[in-house]
């Protein structure tokens, strides 16, 4: 199985988007969206992981077929961190054959400081295979805290990155 993880190219938005369809559709799972008047989810501002130069969409194939999607920012709960996965999808098909494993490795390593992943409370297999990402590359390294305030409800992982660790 050859993975593929990097960043998206412009072209490639609207595989996105449609990528992103199918994440809402499991993700409605947990937060009770429903379809809007044209029969989609929507995702309001996927434009912006375009525009603006701190924001960032990766792709991930598999053998050459589309797999998922990650998008990262910089718009962190804590001041001290760097990054946040904002959204990490991979398709049903290719979860646990290590597709989404070597996607967060990739995309963490190739990015050091200090990131941090937010997972919803309902979510509780996000929340474990998070941990296990963290503490299989980078045991020692992470914290693991829960927030319950305005910005944030549920568990906040924090690890730090260190440079050429990949």
């Amino acid at each position: 199985m050859n993975i593929e993880v990097r960043l998206a190219h412009n072209t490639e938005r609207l595989v996105v988007r449609h990528m992103m369809e199918l994440y809402q559709h499991d993700f409605s799972e947990f937060d009770g969206t429903d379809l809007d008047e044209h029969g989609q989810y929507g995702y309001y501002d996927l434009d912006c992981f375009w525009i603006n130069p701190n924001f960032s969409v990766f792709v991930i194939k598999v053998d050459d077929k589309w797999a998922g999607f990650v998008l990262v920012n910089d718009e962190v709960l804590n001041p001290e961190n760097s990054a946040t996965i904002v959204e990490f999808f991979v398709l049903r098909k290719y979860r646990r054959h290590g597709v989404g494993q070597r996607a967060a490795q990739t995309i963490l390593s190739s990015n050091p400081g200090r990131w941090e992943i937010k997972v919803i409370q309902e979510n509780p297999a996000a929340f474990r295979f998070w941990q296990n990402v963290i503490q299989t590359n980078w045991p020692g390294q992470e914290q693991a805290a829960t927030m319950d305030d305005d910005r944030w409800h549920g568990p906040v992982f924090t690890v730090t990155i260190p440079p050429g660790d990949f």
